[in-house]
């Protein structure tokens, strides 16, 4: 089974640097080292068998990257597309 192609939107881009930008005020090597492990999970969405939930608003999943923060997906049969990234204690959907 071919792997899917995984896409990242630019609100999921924006997402990721504002977290990113957040923690670089205390910590610059933490917010990188945080940008990798969400986008490295991301990019194992190719793997059809990488675990992802039922997300929370119809049509989409959920993949928990961090504890702390959730990856907001869309898939097609081809394709895996990250929409956003929020915090686990965000209220998702508003």
């Amino acid at each position: 089974m071919k792997a899917k192609r995984v896409e990242r939107t630019v609100s999921y881009c924006d997402d990721l640097a504002a977290i990113e930008a957040h923690i670089a005020i205390d910590s610059p090597r933490a917010a990188l080292e945080m940008w990798l492990v969400i986008d490295e999970q991301v990019e194992k969405l190719a793997d059809r068998n990488f675990p992802r939930r039922k997300g929370r608003v119809p049509g989409t999943l959920e993949l928990a990257a961090h504890q702390n923060y959730i990856v907001i997906l869309v898939e097609d049969a081809t394709t895996i597309t990250a929409l956003n990234v929020v915090h686990a204690r965000q209220r998702w959907p508003k």
